[in-house]
C-alpha cells in the first residue's frame, strides 16, 4: 500500500517530489496524484495518530478503495494464539493472507494487520505492553524489607523474610512471610506459589542465592539438587538471572519495592506473635494489591491474569511434591550412615565409597552413581538405634542376625536332650547374650564339621565332667574322638562295678586299694 501518511509528513517539511518518491519507494507520478487528490480533499498534515495509510485511501481515492474488499482479521483469535508457544504475528499474518485467497478476499498487508491489532489490545487488554507470553516465566525473590513478629514473653523483635513471587505477563503477585531463607522456606514457598496461581510457569526466574544456585555461571549454572528435584516434579525449568542482573527479572524487582509499601510499610504498626497472624494479614492486602487498577491502562492484575493468564499455565499434578534434602557422605567400615542419631545401613560393598542420600519426612534413600542401593524408613527419636537390612550385612555377620537366642535353643533341641542342656548352660552363663551367641555359633560350626550324631556324643560326655562345658572341652573331645564308644565304656563300667558289689556286698575289694585281684 502507498505510504500516504509518509508522503503528506515529507511534503509538509518541503522535501522535494523526487526526494519524498525514493524516501516512500513509488514513482514521482504517484506523488503528484496524491498530493492533487490531498488538495482537493483539503487534507493536509499534522494528521490525527489513528488515521492510517487505508483511512487515507479511502478518503483520496474512494473507488479504488472499494474495488478492494480487505477482510478484517479475528483479532481476540489472533490475540489468544499469541498466548501459545513459538506463534509470532508474522506467523499468524501469513495463515491469515492464506485463508483471504482462498476466499477471494484481500488481505491486509503486514503493517496495516500489526496496526489494527495493536489498536485492538490497546482498547480491550491488560497484558499488551508486557512483552512476555502468558504462564511463560514466574519470576521469584526475597525482598530486601522485613517485617517483625514479636516474642511474647521477652518483647524481641523476630524478623519475618517476605518472598515474592511474580508472573510478568499480568503481574499477577504472590507474598508469604518465612522466619527464615533456607532451602526448606524457599521450595515452599514456590509449592504455595504455585497453588496461589492454580497452575505451573514454564520457566522459574530466581536470583543467584546460595539456597537455589550451588554455582553461578552464565553458560551452565549449577542448580542445588533439591531445587531442581522440585522443578522437575511439576515440569518447570529453572533459569536463574545473570550475576548482578536484576534487568533479568524486572518484573519481580519492581514488585519487590511496590510490596514493600503496599504491604510491609502499610503493616508497620500492627504487632503480630505468629507467623500465620502475619502472613493472613499480608494475604490480605495482597489481594488489595492484585485488585488495584492499573494506572496507564485498564484492569487489574487479577483480573489480566484470570482473563489473559491462567489458561497458559501447566497444570498441578494430583499430590504435592514431597520436599526432599540432599546430602553426601562416605560409607564408615560399618556399613551405617548416620541421619539425625540415627543409623542406617548400606550394602557393605560400598565401604569407603561416597553416596549421596536422599531425606524426606518418611523415606530415607541412598544412592551411588545415581543409582539406588537402599532405603529405609525414616525413624525419629532422641536414643541413638541402628537399623540394619540383613541383606546388607558380610555372610559373617549376617549369621548372628539369623542364629538369634530362640532360634539356636530349637536347633539344640532337635539335635538332642544333651547338646540342648549345653546350649542353654552357656546363655545362662554368659551375662551379654551377644558373647553367649557367639559362643554357640562355634557349636554349631562343630555340627558342620563333624555331624549332628557326633556333637549330641561330645556334649553328653562333656557333661559327665561339668554341668557346664565350654566350647573349647567339647572341641577337644571331637577332635580326639574319645566320643566314640563313650556310652558302651560308660555301660560296661556301671555293669562291673554292680557285679563286683553283689558278689561281696559290702567288702573293699583290692580295686577300690588300686590293686588287681587275681583269679
Amino acid at each position: 500500500m502507498v505510504k500516504y501518511r509518509e508522503i503528506l509528513r515529507l511534503h509538509s517539511h518541503g522535501m522535494s517530489k523526487r526526494n519524498i518518491a525514493a524516501s516512500c519507494g513509488c514513482s514521482r507520478n504517484t506523488i503528484t496524484t496524491v498530493l492533487e487528490r490531498a488538495a482537493e480533499c483539503d487534507i493536509s498534515w499534522p494528521l490525527q495518530d489513528d488515521v492510517t495509510d487505508g483511512d487515507l485511501q479511502g478518503y483520496l481515492f474512494p473507488n479504488k478503495s472499494k474495488t478492494q474488499n480487505h477482510r478484517m482479521p479475528d483479532y481476540e483469535y489472533i490475540h489468544k494464539e499469541l498466548a501459545k508457544k513459538g506463534v509470532t504475528l508474522t506467523l499468524l499474518w501469513e495463515e491469515y493472507c492464506r485463508t483471504c485467497y482462498q476466499t477471494g478476499e484481500t488481505p491486509y498487508m503486514y503493517t496495516q494487520f500489526c496496526h489494527h491489532y495493536r489498536k485492538y489490545a490497546n482498547t480491550t487488554k491488560a497484558t499488551l505492553r508486557i512483552k512476555r507470553k502468558p504462564g511463560e516465566l514466574m519470576e521469584v525473590d526475597w525482598a530486601g524489607q522485613t517485617a517483625f513478629l514479636k516474642d511474647n514473653i521477652t518483647g524481641e523483635k523476630i524478623p519475618a523474610y517476605i518472598f515474592v513471587a511474580t508472573l510478568p505477563c499480568s503481574q499477577y503477585t504472590y507474598v508469604e512471610a518465612f522466619l527464615s531463607q533456607n532451602l526448606e522456606n524457599w521450595i515452599t514457598a514456590h509449592i504455595h506459589a504455585f497453588q496461589f496461581f492454580g497452575g505451573i510457569a514454564s520457566i522459574i526466574v530466581p536470583d543467584n542465592l546460595k539456597t537455589g544456585v550451588d554455582k553461578s555461571s552464565y553458560w551452565d549454572p549449577k542448580i542445588n539438587r533439591s531445587y531442581y528435584e522440585m522443578a522437575e516434579y511439576y515440569g518447570a525449568a529453572v533459569v536463574p538471572a545473570r550475576v548482578r542482573r536484576p534487568k533479568d527479572k524486572p518484573s519481580v524487582e519492581g514488585n519487590v519495592g511496590i510490596v514493600s509499601t503496599w504491604i510491609i510499610a502499610a503493616l508497620r504498626n500492627e504487632t503480630f506473635f505468629t507467623l500465620n497472624e502475619l502472613n493472613e494479614a499480608i494475604q490480605q492486602k495482597l489481594e488489595e494489591y492484585n485488585q488495584k487498577p492499573f494506572q496507564k491502562k485498564t484492569g487489574s492484575r487479577k483480573l489480566a491474569f484470570i482473563e489473559e493468564e491462567k489458561f497458559a499455565l501447566l497444570p498441578l499434578p494430583v499430590k504435592q511434591y514431597e520436599l526432599a534434602t540432599w546430602k553426601t557422605a562416605t560409607v564408615p567400615f560399618d556399613y551405617h550412615i548416620r541421619i539425625d542419631n540415627m543409623h542406617y545401613s548400606v550394602p557393605y560393598e560400598y565401604v569407603k565409597h561416597e553416596v549421596d542420600i536422599r531425606i524426606t519426612s518418611k523415606i530415607i534413600e541412598i544412592f551411588f552413581n545415581h543409582i539406588r542401593i537402599a532405603s529405609h524408613m525414616r525413624r525419629t527419636g532422641l536414643k541413638e538405634e541402628s537399623f540394619t537390612i540383613p541383606e546388607h550385612m558380610p555372610e559373617n555377620h549376617r549369621m548372628f542376625v539369623e542364629w538369634d537366642k530362640n532360634h539356636i535353643i530349637d536347633w539344640a533341641e532337635k539335635v538332642g536332650e544333651h547338646t540342648k542342656k549345653v546350649i542353654n548352660g552357656i546363655f545362662a552363663t554368659y551375662k551379654a547374650e551377644r558373647q553367649a551367641q557367639k559362643m554357640c555359633m562355634g557349636i554349631i560350626k562343630l555340627a558342620d564339621q563333624f555331624s549332628l550324631e557326633r556333637l549330641e556324643d561330645a556334649c553328653r560326655q562333656a557333661l559327665h565332667y561339668s554341668p557346664a562345658p565350654k566350647l573349647n572341652s567339647i572341641k577337644t573331645i571331637l577332635n580326639h574322638g574319645t566320643d566314640k564308644g563313650f556310652e558302651n565304656k560308660n555301660v560296661k563300667k556301671k555293669l562291673t562295678t554292680k557285679k563286683q558289689s553283689g558278689s561281696f556286698g559290702f567288702t573293699r575289694g583290692a580295686e577300690y586299694f588300686g590293686g588287681k585281684r587275681n583269679d
